[in-house]
């Protein structure tokens, strides 16, 4: 290690630090140290990272063209013929369409899970912070959509706003926001009558002023857990939405379509629809260890 790496490593460990911007990169860096240590969480972050190059990368690695139909190499077993992963009914390469369907993928994770945290935070600061008949309507609005599973509210949800990609998105985020309501409610019940909370209100912040400022700082962390725990879930309800051709249409490379594609040739070209299947498991498998890596080093109530 060089003269100038050793420097800031000392740099960032250091227990005094002398500015605001070094004691927050000291607490990124010690972070990211716990972080490392946990070799489970690392093998989910890289799967995840593959997944991001993957999908950023399809054009140049993808073998085949995922939408090219070639009827007289349909069904082609693993490996013949060029084809790795083999071919679908149509005679599509199954791994150019699996390269392509993380984009599709990632699209929806990441919508989701910017739309469904931000309300949550949102609904529930204001319920917490606010007290009264304002919490008790929000957090009974709140169990109105828990007491509905996920999946069913989902279906309801596209029904009613029609087959499609951004619909999908807009049901399944619809259906993901209470339970990060909850966790910013009880938050901000802990945080509203602290004294420093006090000492703000007494040097004239508002409400507003009080709860984007003081109050979503402090909620931030365990809602970074919650939504890294909760990508398997989304991922798996798109997958059902997709299998019921209710998310992303036909001829999209859909993780969730192509196994509702492969369930008729399940017994006698199992390939079709387990390597779409194996794609949602390891995902869902990754974005699971990160969230306990994630978990272990951002909890503060975490006693490990």
């Amino acid at each position: 290690m060089s003269d100038t790496q050793t420097g800031l490593r000392d740099w960032l460990l250091t227990d005094t630090p002398r500015s605001r911007l070094q004691a927050r990169l000291s607490a990124l860096y010690h972070g990211w140290l716990s972080f490392r240590s946990n070799s489970l969480a690392m093998f989910g972050l890289s799967i995840l990272v593959v997944l991001l190059l993957a999908a950023a990368l399809a054009p140049l690695i993808a073998p085949h063209d995922p939408f090219t139909q070639d009827l007289a190499n349909r069904l082609k077993p693993l490996g013949a013929e060029g084809h790795l992963l083999g071919t679908d009914s149509l005679g599509r390469d199954i791994l150019s369409r699996l390269i392509y369907g993380s984009r599709i993928t990632l699209y929806i994770v990441t919508l989701v899970a910017l739309i469904a945290p931000l309300a949550g935070l949102l609904v529930g600061t204001i319920a917490g912070y606010a007290g009264g008949w304002v919490d008790v309507v929000l957090m009974r609005i709140t169990d109105i959509f828990l007491a509905f599973p996920r999946l069913v509210l989902a279906l309801a949800f596209v029904a009613a706003l029609g087959a499609g990609i951004e619909n999908a998105v807009l049901a399944i985020s619809l259906t993901a926001w209470p339970p990060y309501a909850r966790i910013a409610r009880a938050e901000t019940l802990t945080i509203r009558n602290s004294d420093f909370i006090s000492a703000v209100r007494l040097q004239g912040a508002g409400p507003i002023r009080i709860i984007t400022k003081h109050i979503w700082p402090l909620c931030i962390s365990s809602l970074i857990v919650r939504v890294t725990l909760d990508m398997a879930g989304i991922i798996l309800a798109a997958a059902g939405l997709g299998f019921l051709v209710l998310g992303a249409q036909p001829p999209s490379p859909e993780w969730g379509a192509m196994i509702s594609e492969g369930r008729r040739f399940i017994l006698d070209h199992w390939w079709v629809a387990t390597m779409p299947g194996l794609a949602i498991f390891t995902v869902s498998l990754a974005f699971n260890l990160l969230g306990d890596g994630l978990r272990d080093v951002l909890d503060p109530k975490d006693t490990k």
